[in-house]
């Protein structure tokens, strides 16, 4: 006995073929989704690396200043911390949403459509 599915690939080849490029499209799309998921985190970890940098040489150039000058006045030392933490909190934040977790798995539509397609023909296969 042919099983059902080489029967349909043999009579109507066109539905295979169809079927076939909306699994090739599905993967393309999730691959370009994942691709830009993966390009986004890279982006923010390293806007965040560069971020630490700056701030590391703010908080130097800060202390140096701090430190040759003893008669700063107090409106004016409140810019020697300001000056690191901005680029400080930038990277903090970057790299907080440079760590966040994917909301989906990736390729799941795709494991789902496999799943089902696998489903159904188990179904024909064996009819109940």
């Amino acid at each position: 006995m042919i099983h059902p599915l080489v029967r349909l690939i043999a009579t109507e080849p066109q539905l295979f073929a169809e079927h076939v490029g909306a699994y090739a499209s599905m993967i393309n799309s999730e691959a370009q989704h994942v691709q830009r998921n993966w390009t986004l985190r890279i982006l923010l970890s390293a806007l965040a690396l560069c971020c630490i940098g700056i701030a590391a040489v703010l908080t130097g150039v800060a202390l140096m200043l701090w430190a040759i000058t003893p008669g700063l006045s107090s409106e004016a030392q409140w810019a020697l911390g300001a000056a690191p933490a901005v680029p400080a909190i930038v990277a903090l934040v970057a790299g907080l949403i440079a760590r966040r977790p994917a909301a989906e798995r990736a390729f799941a539509t795709i494991r789902a459509q496999v799943a089902a397609d696998l489903k159904m023909l188990s179904d024909v296969r064996s009819p109940s």
